[in-house]
């Protein structure tokens, strides 16, 4: 299996960049897929997530209203389009797949609940 993760670049402040994760190797229309970030000097953290069909969604706090989580199973990819950038937006970015067909909506923001990981994609927000 595997993620590949791009989209990423240099953008300024008030920008919008589109991430991309195709996944290769077995299908994941039934799983849940999300996006992580990792910062320099900071732990990873979540930030976005949506169940198999879509019909759940999570973001963490400080995205919320500027960054939105799509899927299309179609083509086994999850899309993260990010907005309104902002410098503390800086990180790389890694798509997660839950390996667990239909997995629940529970612990979506934990990185252990996701079996699978793409590489990273970095993004530079410029102030």
């Amino acid at each position: 299996v595997q993620l590949q993760a791009s989209g990423g670049g240099l953008v300024q402040a008030g920008g919008s960049l589109r991430l991309s994760c195709a996944a290769s190797g077995r299908t994941f229309s039934k799983n849940v897929m999300g996006w992580f970030r990792q910062a320099p000097g900071r732990e990873r953290e979540f930030v976005g997530a949506i169940s198999w069909n879509g019909g759940i969604i999570s973001y963490t706090e400080s995205v919320k209203g500027r960054f939105t989580i799509s899927r299309d199973n179609t083509k086994n990819t999850v899309y993260l389009q990010m907005s309104s950038l902002k410098p503390e937006d800086t990180a790389v970015y890694y798509c997660a797949v839950d390996g667990e067909m239909y997995g629940g909506s529970r612990d979506l923001n934990d990185p252990r609940k996701y079996d699978y990981w793409g590489q990273g994609t970095l993004v530079t927000v410029s102030s």
